[in-house]
């Protein structure tokens, strides 16, 4: 399995990987520090799961996953926020991306990895 983290927080980052790599240490994690970052690391990818903060510099998560939803149709995708607005919840169900609300703890993102 291939993981793409997104996060503008550092800490957020290798908070996730700790959790996924303790669960399934053989998966493949790659961060990304916005949703730019993200476009760019995900090419050539055989991306299974994208982990999007939605609230980030230069590119948020929304921008970013209307990119990288139809170059990766069959990856789990879920926005990691607050801040569940209606225009969110909206673009969620239209890109098929899930929400996964902060704070990030070990059991919300093992629920949803499995």
């Amino acid at each position: 399995m291939k993981c793409l983290v997104v996060d503008d927080s550092k800490m957020s980052r290798m908070m996730l990987k700790k959790i996924i790599n303790t669960a399934y240490p053989d998966w493949t994690i790659i961060e990304a520090c916005d949703g730019q970052d993200a476009i760019e690391k995900a090419k050539g990818q055989g991306l299974d799961l994208i982990l999007l903060d939605y609230n980030m510099p230069v590119m948020g998560g929304g921008e970013a996953a209307k990119v990288l939803r139809p170059q990766f149709p069959s990856a789990k995708m879920a926005f990691l926020t607050a801040n569940v607005q209606e225009a969110i919840k909206k673009l969620a169900i239209r890109l098929k991306v899930d929400f996964i609300s902060k704070p990030i703890t070990e059991e919300k993102i093992l629920k949803y990895v499995r």
